[in-house]
């Protein structure tokens, strides 16, 4: 599926909520039309199941029994679960477009999805989006629920976060963009409070940010950032990369999932004043101790002085990758 709303479909298909033991069929009509009579209701007695129907325990124990070929394999969601049990239980509160609204967590990991949207506005309820994974370079923030607290986008193809930027969900509190292509420094603009007055988390790690400075002059303005990965940018080469942002950030708690304690804290204190640290540029020192499989030159320097054999040469290229 090239977009979001084609991949749930898909899912949804997977999850056969109108199919046996879940749906509206036969096996549970009586439920769906309310058929037990309010004396008994009231009375709190226990009507017998018409034949042909499944008690609701009955439903539930084929549904929960890993023994059940109508069981969902080990390691799917909670919210898996809880989609089938309401299908089964009460079948009607997901039909059609209300399933939308049973949604707040909408995981799709993995499918090709290239496409964010507006598909997703039918989720008025969803709170988690995780499209980890895919094939993602654009975000349009027209196309996200106001509703969404968690943001996950790792392993995308994201190289721009400007259409993200222009009307982004007010309550996000996490957003991860780790393994995608950002790169600076165009990019900094974007992360600040203006767009993100709730951020509490954000994963950048992996991408090609190389402006230190200008980073953490702009992930200052984010007054409840707590939580800050970094590692895999260029600029965590920087030989005071951890000190400057522990210092720059006096309230963050844990940078490149790891917590910075409070001698920490104290050891690098006053680092943020002294920018000049910062260097841009690195040096790398090779060294090569042996290579196997050429000739021996000791071989070809066993010539007499004088000597008209011939003179045979060799040399070798050798290349790193970084």
């Amino acid at each position: 599926p090239g977009s979001v709303s084609a991949a749930f479909q898909e899912y949804l298909q997977h999850l056969g909520l109108q199919d046996f033991p879940c749906g509206l069929g036969s096996w549970n009509k009586s439920r769906l039309n309310g058929l037990r009579s309010p004396r008994a209701e009231a009375a709190g007695l226990e009507e017998a199941v018409p034949p042909g129907e499944e008690s609701p325990e009955a439903l539930l124990e084929l549904l929960r029994d890993q023994r059940s070929p109508w069981a969902l394999p080990r390691g799917c969601s909670r919210q898996h679960r809880l989609l089938r049990e309401v299908a089964a239980l009460a079948p009607e509160l997901l039909r059609g477009s209300r399933v939308f609204q049973a949604v707040k967590s909408l995981r799709i990991l993995d499918k090709g999805v290239e496409e964010v949207d507006e598909g997703l506005l039918r989720f008025q309820q969803l709170e988690e989006l995780i499209l980890s994974a895919n094939h993602i370079s654009r975000v349009t923030s027209a196309h996200l629920p106001r509703t969404l607290k968690v943001l996950e986008l790792c392993c995308n193809a994201v190289d721009d976060l400007q259409d993200l930027c222009a009307r982004p969900p007010p309550e996000l509190q996490h957003l991860g963009l780790g393994h995608n292509r950002l790169c600076g420094p165009s990019q900094e603009k974007h992360l600040t409070v203006d767009f993100w007055p709730n951020l509490v988390s954000l994963d950048l790690s992996f991408n090609s940010l190389t402006d230190l400075l200008e980073l953490v002059s702009q992930l200052s303005t984010l007054k409840n950032l707590r939580i800050l990965v970094l590692q895999g940018n260029p600029l965590a080469l920087i030989p005071t990369y951890r000190g400057f942002l522990v210092d720059s950030l006096p309230k963050l708690s844990i940078l490149d999932d790891i917590h910075i304690r409070p001698e920490e804290r104290q050891q690098f204190h006053g680092l943020a004043r002294q920018p000049e640290l910062i260097r841009s540029g690195a040096r790398v020192v090779v060294s090569i101790g042996e290579m196997k499989g050429l000739p021996n030159p000791r071989a070809f320097q066993q010539l007499e002085v004088g000597s008209e054999g011939p003179v045979i040469t060799y040399s070798y290229c050798v290349t790193y990758e970084f």
